[in-house]
């Protein structure tokens, strides 16, 4: 196989390092690295629900994503600017919230809501699933705050999520795209797994050809191997 534009082999990820406390006032936060992309997370908790939940006893977790306008190689935009979201925004918001409450009992949280935002400071590839794994982090700690608050008797995430992105470049299955295989690349995939091997969303796109079952288990079992890092680097950070 010709080299990666970085250099890796086939099946490695990008460095991962997950700061915690980076913000002072939130309940929980973290700023995640993943080779060149930087993506702030931070968990912020709110006494009430939406009022499709009131009175159910049930909490809610969602999640906010962006970009800062110079995250990229070119100035983006302020989506505030605009007065309104870009479609990939609200997709890629969704998503992290789906992948959230995937992992939560929330049951167990009370009519509480966690609004998890995702700011990313720096894009190279892989933003939503760098957000995914740090935004279970600061869900986490979180959490945790409230527990040692008094306000839960227990921390509501019944599992690790995390997600990273496998594909085709030059012919072979990579696993973590960064930005310069993501552009080129003939099929790419991101996959959101849980510790317990529970397959959340996987989200797989032929870009140049059409990709083959084989080729597909190939990449899901590269995901496997690459979150199982990411999960230990998760529990690492939040001291599990």
């Amino acid at each position: 196989m010709p080299p990666r534009p970085s250099g890796r082999p086939a099946d490695a990820l990008r460095p991962v390092r997950i700061e915690t406390g980076f913000s002072r006032h939130a309940e929980g936060s973290c700023l995640i690295r993943i080779g060149f992309t930087e993506v702030l997370c931070t968990a912020s908790v709110e006494g009430k629900v939406p009022p499709f939940l009131r009175n159910s006893g049930m909490g809610w977790v969602t999640a906010e994503y962006g970009m800062l306008p110079r995250a990229t190689h070119t100035r983006g935009e302020r989506e505030a600017a605009r007065g309104r979201q870009s479609g990939r925004t609200q997709e890629i918001q969704r998503l992290i919230g789906r992948s959230l409450r995937a992992v939560t009992d929330r049951g167990a949280m009370g009519e509480m809501t966690v609004t998890v935002d995702c700011d990313v400071l720096n894009a190279d590839g892989g933003t939503r699933c760098a957000a995914i794994t740090g935004a279970w982090v600061a869900l986490h700690l979180a959490f945790e705050h409230c527990r040692k608050m008094n306000i839960l008797s227990r921390n509501p995430l019944t599992d690790q999520v995390a997600a990273v992105s496998a594909g085709l470049f030059d012919g072979e299955r990579v696993l973590d795209l960064d930005y310069a295989e993501d552009s080129e690349a003939e099929a790419d995939a991101n996959f959101v797994l849980t510790a317990t091997g529970g397959i959340v969303e996987v989200q797989a796109t032929a870009e140049k050809r059409a990709f083959s079952a084989e080729d597909f288990d190939a990449l899901l079992a590269l995901a496997r191997a690459g979150t199982q890092k990411l999960f230990a680097a998760q529990r690492e950070a939040v001291g599990l």
